[in-house]
């Protein structure tokens, strides 16, 4: 198989994974008379949905679905992952997005990660962050390793947190 080939398979299991998982969750979304618009997309090698509002009252309403802090948007994309995979068979990584919220958070946990990166680089020492689910301990790996630092997640759900080390304990 040439890589055009292995890339092009892999762009068609993402976008059945996308249309699989679009279907779920409009289903969801009826079953509870919920609002919104789903956006299907291939981001860093994942299927990615995003319930966006499609009119004016709507961003309420998912805020439902986000939950405080995330968690219900995390048991619905755990939900959603499952839905695909029983349809297709594969496991699926595919990334949720609701109202705008990973989006949001994405930003934050940049903010929070590059500060911890000028803290290790300003005194040599590590810098431990606050526990925090897997994918926002991801965008916080992404952030330091594009900062030329090394980081590593330590202890156990739900306490597992990010931290930083100085490059010569690298």
């Amino acid at each position: 198989m040439t890589d055009t080939t292995a890339a092009s398979t892999t762009v068609k299991r993402l976008e059945e994974e996308g249309e699989v998982g679009a279907d779920y969750l409009e289903e969801l979304l009826d079953i509870a008379d919920l609002g919104g618009d789903i956006d299907i997309d291939i981001d860093h090698g994942r299927a990615s949905i995003a319930i966006v509002a499609s009119e004016e009252g709507d961003e309420r309403e998912l805020a439902d679905l986000v939950g405080e802090d995330g968690e219900v948007l995390e048991a619905v994309q755990e939900l959603t992952r499952l839905a695909v995979q029983a349809r297709t068979g594969n496991r699926s990584r595919l990334m949720l997005d609701i109202n705008g919220y990973r989006a949001a958070r994405r930003q934050e946990l940049t903010a929070v990660a590059q500060e911890a990166v000028r803290q290790v680089q300003a005194t040599g020492e590590t810098v431990a962050l606050e526990p925090m689910n897997p994918f926002e301990r991801k965008v916080c790996h992404d952030v330091v390793a594009a900062a030329g630092l090394v980081s590593e997640s330590e202890g156990a759900e739900p306490h597992r947190r990010v931290v930083v080390l100085p490059a010569d304990e690298a």
